[in-house]
């Protein structure tokens, strides 16, 4: 065998030798390798040969071999000018023959009424005066579809039509079958034992399809919104104490004869905890973690929430920051202990990677300067990266309410030690017009036209101006906000407004105020918020002469403080004002036409008086949602002390609290607290007009200015006079809210529960007046005011219901009240509601 191997090795090495002497045109070639300058192009009308020719890789005295001719091929029919291509050869050449593309003279839509040809003309590929490709209109034609499927319209059909033309032209057409729209049919939850379904579909933003889903969208089935909604519910059992809560699944099926999804939610809620402990720990030289104790929001014995846990940690790192440690990293922790239901919290503070910012780059922004988007961080390029100040931008920008929506993500910068912050954004419109209407059985009809800008030129700006008509008021007002005054954290504002309010069914009287109040406002926290203001009116009392009618023949002669009995009878009606003849007969005669009340009166006479008052309020706000609230504490005090300058002087203080929280089946208990004092300063007495006036805003069943002090000088004629208003108020109200289960959670309707109690007493205003001799004395103690101020306490129970109705947030009431004044004015059923659109 080893012989036969050595001498077949030799007869290989003999042939190899030979083939290499040899000259290389007597070697045999590949069938398919030619020169590059043989190949020959035939069925090109608009594409050059030479393009052609270029996508077979060789240079000029090459040869092209099989690879290299299938490559060519292949990126050839990969260009799209062509709908065919072949290979061939003929006579030593290599033939390329090509059908070319025809091309598109025009697109169009047929069909579509609810998506414009503008918009789907952006989102297709193929375009007028384009190559013809097969390929990419079946992928215009599912393009269209899936933007349909967006809009909620999966029962779409689109089939693209080629209407041929002369000379290698076409038109394409896409027919398109709309369907109607495909809503969520049913919301649906499995696995949820502590909060029913109802509740949980408060939380989502996908709504059921029902009467008035033509009103928005969120019936409309889509899988971003329905992902986004698993986050959501998630979110909602962690700030509840659910720390072990998932949404393991999402499931959607379609029902065909519903037309509509059906949507399921498969939740595993876990226990509930509350918290154990808080701890603080620092792995930081010289940094005492025991000082972070006052910026944690998370209390002993209270249920675990993330929310209170995250907004602690986010104020625990931004305070470090502010100690010069900058890259400080607060990372929560949280032990579960099982049996006792209880999460023992600990704050670990420890230094974290030496990361600095790079750049900050803004995108999407095509309007909003660039500027009013930085001034939101507290960090600028060159500073330590920190996380928690990127998450509070992100907020702030949101917030701002100019962007549908903002995305703050990381890159890596030139080393790394380096990142560049990005900020993507989509812009929406921020400018509104709106006409208003409205109706309560207090103001009667009201109407306004408004138009305002949320962000101004894109700088950020603030303006509205509106105008109102109503049956029993009208109003011009300009408003104007500066949100960061100087590049800080100021708003400075201002409002200018004219009023005229009316008299009607509960006031004797109208007032007309004209006013300029600019004013000031900063956030001392997330949480906590002061104005400053400045307010500077004039008021005017207007009256029909019917209520003034006797006092002003009174004092317009100079009988007036001893009439003879003649102008008693003749030109008074009977009445003698001083009893200057002993008639001991006072408010007959012309007071029977119903004459106002002395402090009206005596307004009226002294004309318009200025108002002069610096103020400000101390905002407190943790409620989950501003429009519909279900937990949290509102707190507003307001103090405003009138006397610099102008005609009165006086220091009143307000504060009003309401405290929200969700109770069993989704039950909301509300409890509203207010009181106020209006104090004299000095020896000024208090106009009528700078009291309280109290009625449904304090007790509902009660009407406008229905409580309180009241004139009562011509009660014996029939009826009690004006509210005079008074110098002290408080009330306390207790609600629930509860929607009806049995409708759905789109119609908006929901029903109410209450009680109320409350009492307004302490008038101080004028009781005299000596120009008309209405003074009371010993001689004459009916001869001025005449008032009731029994500080007598006001109750009432009543039920109500709330609609967020298409037509603008309405509420209907009706209130039956227990204990009231001899001379309160009760309204048992209140009206009130608007609309914008």
């Amino acid at each position: 065998m080893s012989f036969l191997r050595a001498r077949l090795i030799a007869v290989v090495m003999s042939a190899v030798s030979i083939a290499s002497s040899l000259p290389p045109a007597l070697l045999p070639q590949p069938a398919a390798a030619q020169a590059a300058e043989t190949i020959v192009v035939e069925g090109n009308r608009r594409v050059e040969a030479e393009t052609v020719r270029s996508y077979f890789r060789a240079g000029p005295g090459t040869r092209l071999d099989q690879s290299a001719i299938d490559d060519g091929l292949k990126a050839l029919i990969e260009t799209g000018l062509f709908q065919d291509a072949k290979i061939s050869q003929s006579g030593g050449r290599l033939v390329v023959s090509v059908v070319e593309n025809a091309v598109i003279g025009r697109i169009a839509f047929e069909g579509n009424k609810k998506i414009k040809d503008e918009q789907l003309s952006a989102e297709i590929q193929s375009k007028p005066r384009g190559t013809f490709s097969r390929a990419l209109v079946q992928s215009d034609t599912l393009r269209i579809a899936e933007i349909y499927r967006r809009s909620g319209r999966y029962d779409v059909h689109v089939t693209p039509e080629i209407i041929e033309q002369p000379s290698n032209r076409l038109d394409l057409i896409f027919a398109i079958e709309e369907g109607a729209k495909t809503g969520v049919k049913s919301v649906e939850f499995i696995g949820n034992a502590a909060y029913s379904a109802a509740r949980l579909r408060d939380v989502i933003k996908t709504h059921e399809s029902n009467l008035l889903s033509f009103l928005g969208n969120n019936d409309i089935y889509d899988p971003d919104r329905i992902e986004a909604d698993r986050d959501l519910i998630r979110r909602f059992y962690l700030k509840n104490g659910f720390a072990d809560a998932q949404v393991v699944a999402a499931l959607t099926e379609y029902d065909p004869e519903k037309k509509g999804f059906n949507v399921t939610f498969k939740i595993e809620e876990g226990q509930q905890y509350r918290v154990g402990s808080v701890d603080f720990r620092s792995s930081i030289a010289n940094f005492d973690a025991s000082s972070m104790r006052s910026y944690s929001r998370v209390g002993v014995g209270s249920l675990y929430n993330v929310e209170s846990v995250e907004k602690s940690t986010e104020e625990m790192q931004i305070e470090a920051s502010r100690r010069g440690y900058a890259f400080a990293v607060v990372r929560p922790s949280g032990d579960r202990n099982f049996e006792a239901h209880t999460v023992s919290v600990v704050f670990n503070i420890d230094e974290g990677p030496r990361t600095y910012i790079e750049r900050i780059n803004l995108r999407g922004n095509t309007r909003t300067r660039d500027y009013v988007i930085r001034r939101e961080f507290d960090i600028s390029e060159g500073d330590a990266y920190n996380r928690a100040l990127v998450d509070r931008a992100e907020r702030r920008l949101k917030n701002l309410d100019y962007f549908k929506s903002v995305k703050i993500v990381t890159e890596p910068g030139s080393s790394s030690d380096r990142v560049i912050l990005v900020v993507d954004m989509e812009e929406k419109s921020t400018g509104d017009f709106s006409i208003s209407g409205g109706y309560s059985t207090s103001d009667g009809a009201l109407a306004e036209v408004s138009v305002s800008e949320r962000n101004l030129l894109g700088k950020g700006l603030y303006a509205k101006a509106s105008v109102s008509y109503g049956q029993y008021s009208r109003g011009v007002s300009l408003s104007f906000v500066e949100p960061y005054l100087l590049d800080y954290r100021l708003a400075l504002g201002f409002d200018t407004y004219w009023k005229e309010q009316k008299s009607n069914s509960y006031t004797s009287y109208g007032v007309t105020t004209l006013g300029f109040s600019p004013r000031l406002g900063f956030a001392l926290r997330e949480d906590l918020s002061l104005q400053l203001r400045y307010s500077l009116y004039q008021q005017s009392i207007t009256l029909a002469s019917a209520y003034n009618n006797c006092n002003n023949n009174a004092a317009n002669t100079s009988l007036a403080f001893n009439p003879t009995p003649a102008y008693i009878q003749n030109v008074l009606g009977g009445v003698d004002p001083t009893n200057s003849t002993s008639s001991g007969v006072y408010g007959y005669g012309c007071y029977g036409d119903g004459e106002s009340s002395l402090p009206v009166r005596k307004e009226l006479a002294n004309g318009a008086t200025w108002t002069s008052a610096l103020g400000y309020t101390l905002n407190y706000n943790t409620l989950d949602n501003t429009k519909n609230p279900t937990d949290g504490l509102l707190v507003d005090f307001r103090q405003d002390f009138a006397g610099v300058g102008g005609d009165v002087s006086y220091l009143k203080t307000a504060v009003d609290t309401k405290y929200y929280s969700s109770l069993v089946s989704d039950i909301v208990g509300v409890i509203h607290l207010q009181s106020g004092l209006l104090s004299k300063l000095g020896n000024q007495d208090l106009r009528m007009l700078d009291h309280f006036q109290m009625g449904p805003n304090l007790v509902r069943g009660f009407a406008s200015n229905g409580i309180g002090p009241r004139d009562i000088t011509y009660y014996n004629l029939g009826a009690a006079g004006d509210a005079l208003g008074g110098t002290k108020y408080w009330g306390a109200s207790l609600e629930l809210q509860m929607p009806f289960w049995f409708l759905p959670k789109e119609v908006g309707l929901k029903g109410a529960v209450y009680a109320d109690a409350g009492s307004l007493w302490g008038y101080q205003g004028p009781t005299s007046w000596t120009a008309t001799g209405e003074v009371n004395t010993k001689a004459c103690p009916t001869c001025g005011l005449q008032y009731d101020d029994g500080n007598v306490v006001r109750s009432s129970v009543g039920v109500g219901l709330i609609w967020a109705s298409p037509f603008g947030p309405l509420r209907f009431d009706y209130a039956v009240p227990i204990t009231k004044g001899k001379y309160d004015i009760v309204q048992e059923f209140r009206f009130g509601g608007g609309t914008s659109f």
